[in-house]
């Protein structure tokens, strides 16, 4: 670390008000193809690496105090990309849950997946499973992983659900809520994100956390993922402290 950035570090730890951290935050791991392209290697080179970087910022954001992290890891929409990059997705995610997941629940790290297993396969789905069984108990960070996960299919899942209570006269369409719907996402047993953080320059939200996002406090930069350091994620933080967060009121 150059004296630079030891400075920064410890300047932002100075500003960053530890006893306010945001409770959830939420993070798009983008970028990992383009560092990948920047460095004139193949953009799977750039996912594995983003793979380690993911890890070192979840064992930060737990050893900080952090209560929930949710990373972006693969997306309905991914499927699209070429054949070639989407089974080195898979292998990495393999691998992830064989070896890195595990480095995490051995620090007290609660595990669990979000999105529609359905498309992967029953292996795949059975070390997802046994991930979450294993790491039940852990009390320290609760780090959700979104697989195959989009947020307007988060949405419509709820409303079938809904629909099958409508259909057996468990409810009337009249007296469906908000909570109705929030009870029937992935992350009902967990607040809100306070924090959505974004990474490589794009803007959007991209399909992430639509329903649960509606106050979230957004942050964005021009950071690759691999590049993403902890003292990013600092920075976000302390810029997330200094804005007002009103709900809606005066």
């Amino acid at each position: 670390m150059s004296l630079k950035d030891l400075f920064r570090k410890k300047s932002l730890e100075q500003r960053v008000d530890f006893d306010n951290l945001p409770k959830h935050i939420g993070i798009i791991m983008d970028g990992n193809g383009r560092w990948a392209k920047k460095k004139g290697l193949p953009r799977t080179s750039g996912h594995a690496v983003g793979a380690k970087t993911f890890e070192r910022i979840v064992e930060y954001a737990g050893n900080i105090g952090v209560k929930v992290v949710t990373v972006y890891a693969f997306s309905t929409e991914n499927w699209r990309r070429p054949k070639e990059e989407v089974d080195a997705l898979m292998n990495i995610l393999e691998d992830y849950l064989d070896h890195g997941l595990e480095r995490l629940a051995g620090r007290d790290v609660q595990i669990h997946f979000i999105g529609d297993r359905s498309a992967f396969s029953e292996t795949f789905r059975k070390k997802q499973l046994y991930m979450e069984e294993q790491t039940a108990k852990n009390m320290g960070l609760q780090l959700n992983v979104a697989l195959n996960y989009g947020g307007r299919d988060e949405v419509v899942k709820a409303v079938r659900e809904i629909a099958i209570e409508v259909q057996k006269g468990n409810i009337k369409p009249e007296d469906i809520t908000e909570d109705d719907i929030s009870k029937r996402t992935y992350t009902a047993s967990q607040p809100d994100p306070d924090l959505i953080i974004r990474p490589s320059g794009e803007y959007r939200l991209s399909n992430f956390f639509l329903w649960q996002s509606a106050y979230s406090e957004l942050w964005f930069s021009n950071i690759l993922w691999p590049d993403f350091s902890n003292e990013d994620l600092l920075s976000a933080i302390y810029d997330y402290q200094k804005r007002s967060r009103r709900f809606g009121g005066v």
